[in-house]
């Protein structure tokens, strides 16, 4: 097992829980939804546990990274070569 997928696995339920959270603060927030949340609740239920997967799976390396913006942000930068 990759160290990667190990990653995702151990955040794949705190995304899962955040994605469910925005969804039911959506889903109770908007009047017109609020009216409907017995039928949208289980949606939303199936929805995060579909979106977490993927989002953890693009979470996990960078979390691997110490500094990975610093990083990017070096690989972005053009190179200087010296002569000598």
């Amino acid at each position: 097992m990759s160290t990667r997928l190990r990653l995702a696995i151990l955040i794949y339920g705190m995304i899962q829980g955040v994605v469910f959270g925005i969804g039911t603060v959506l889903v109770l927030a908007v009047p017109s939804f609020s009216e409907q949340a017995m039928t949208l609740m289980p949606t939303v239920v199936i929805v995060s546990i579909v979106l977490a997967a993927p989002i953890a799976w693009f979470m996990a390396p960078r979390m691997r990274l110490r500094f990975w913006q610093h990083r990017e942000k070096r690989q972005q930068a053009p190179r200087r070569v010296t002569l000598s």
